[in-house]
């Protein structure tokens, strides 16, 4: 499965190294968030490299909703607990960082799986800047561009069937509801294949440490966010 060599697995329980997580956040996904990069004193496992892995392990269900309780960092052993129509992935000590309902018919074909991830997570990484700088603009409020700090909430999908090939993830809208020093970041998109909507689903994230919009501090930070991602690539292109 594509998603080897972003995770390690041991009987029941699997866990990600710095590497695996960041090499994911941006090969995969486009995320180049700092909070991914291995050196990152803050550093976190991706929420989308955690909805993928879980994917893989119990297939895709017609209607989802995830909602992330917890940062996980490096060399954390997690497993998921499974009742009726619900499954949480929890560390050895019972503390819990996702929690996914599920409703409906389930696949469990692997290529359908994959094309659902790649393309939801490779949309899902656009959130910086190509989204969130407009609803910044617009709402006049930005995060603090010295230290960005955006923390995915909760995902939920919903398919009309499941009979599907190749579903493109396409986006539909978003908003940006702001309180205080506090915004949610919500965004819309679909599933489309053969121009038909096939799905809908919305992403939520929170956005802390707002201040007032200053045009200059995005503007740098959208520069270092893009010199970062050709070092990375470069980077990459010179060790292969």
């Amino acid at each position: 499965m594509f998603l080897t060599p972003y995770f390690s697995t041991k009987e029941d329980q699997f866990q990600f190294t710095r590497q695996q997580a960041s090499h994911f956040a941006k090969k995969v996904a486009g995320d180049y968030n700092p909070i991914h990069d291995e050196d990152n004193k803050r550093f976190c496992v991706p929420g989308d490299l955690l909805f993928a892995v879980l994917l893989q392990k119990q297939g895709i269900s017609q209607k989802m909703r995830f909602d992330f309780s917890g940062m996980v960092t490096d060399g954390i052993e997690l497993s998921i607990k499974n009742s009726a129509n619900e499954s949480v992935v929890v560390d050895q000590n019972g503390k819990q960082y996702l929690t996914v309902q599920r409703e409906g018919e389930v696949s469990n074909d692997a290529a359908f799986i994959e094309h659902v991830v790649t393309t939801y997570v490779q949309f899902s990484g656009m959130n910086f800047p190509h989204i969130m700088v407009p609803l910044m603009e617009q709402a006049k409020m930005m995060i603090n561009c010295q230290r960005p700090l955006v923390i995915y909430e909760s995902m939920e999908v919903e398919f009309e069937r499941l009979d599907l090939v190749k579903p493109e993830v396409e986006f539909t809208g978003a908003t940006f509801d702001v309180e205080g020093k506090r915004g949610v970041v919500t965004l819309n998109f679909a599933f489309m294949e053969n121009g038909e909507v096939v799905g809908n689903g919305v992403k939520r994230m929170v956005a802390s440490g707002l201040k007032p919009y200053e045009h200059e501090s995005v503007a740098d930070l959208v520069k270092r966010f893009n010199a970062r991602k050709e070092s990375f690539l470069a980077d990459i292109t010179e060790a292969a």
